[in-house]
Order: C-alpha cells, then structure tokens, then sequence
C-alpha cells in the first residue's frame, strides 16, 4: 500500500536506477513498519526540472500510504534524502517530498479496497 514516486532531472543509467528502486523500497518499509511486499516504488525517466530558479540536480518525490501517521514524516523525509543524496549524488535541500494519507476505501489492490 505505501507508493514512492520520484522525479528527478538528473540523468541515471539501469543499474542506478534498479540499485536506488531496491534500496528506497526497503527505506520506506522499514521506516512504516508495513512488509516490503506492498510497497511500491516508481522511478520517473528524466524530466526537465527547476528549483530555486536553476536546474541543477533536484528531486520530487511523494509518498502516499493508507494510515501514514503525521509523526514518521520527519523520520521519513530524513531517510530519503539522505537516499537521494547517497545514491543519486542530489543535495537533500534540493529535494521535496510530498507526504499523503491515502484513506482505506480509496486505495485499491487485487480486485478490492484495503
């Protein structure tokens, strides 16, 4: 249930791009206590960015899952950057996060709603 999508404008080859989807997709179930077989992990080909007026490396991600507790964003916003940063050479204050409690009937899985 817990989804990650990032954008970035920084150009990555598949083996970055597979290396950072597996190491994100364990972030994000260690950090929301869920199994790491509902999460879901989306990596956006390159597009064209701007932060701060330049376009210099930066990041958008958004995160939504059912019950995301308000009190885990900052945990959670820590350990993707610090991701983001390691992985993807992106300075952390050249990320955004989006951050999206996605109630139980609105989120559908296998023919159903949570």
């Amino acid at each position: 249930m817990p989804y990650l999508k990032i954008q970035t404008n920084l150009p990555h080859d598949d083996n970055t791009r597979q290396n950072f989807l597996k190491k994100a997709s364990a972030a994000v179930a260690s950090e929301l206590g869920k199994p790491e077989s509902y999460v879901m992990v989306a990596f956006d080909p390159v597009i064209p960015m701007m932060f701060a007026g330049k376009d210099a490396p930066c990041a958008f991600m958004e995160l939504k899952s059912i019950g995301l507790p308000e009190s885990k964003t900052t945990a959670l916003s820590k350990s993707l950057c610090n991701l983001i940063e390691s992985e993807l050479g992106i300075p952390s204050a050249r990320s955004y996060i989006e951050f999206s409690d996605a109630p139980r009937a609105m989120w559908g899985w296998d023919r159903k709603t949570f």
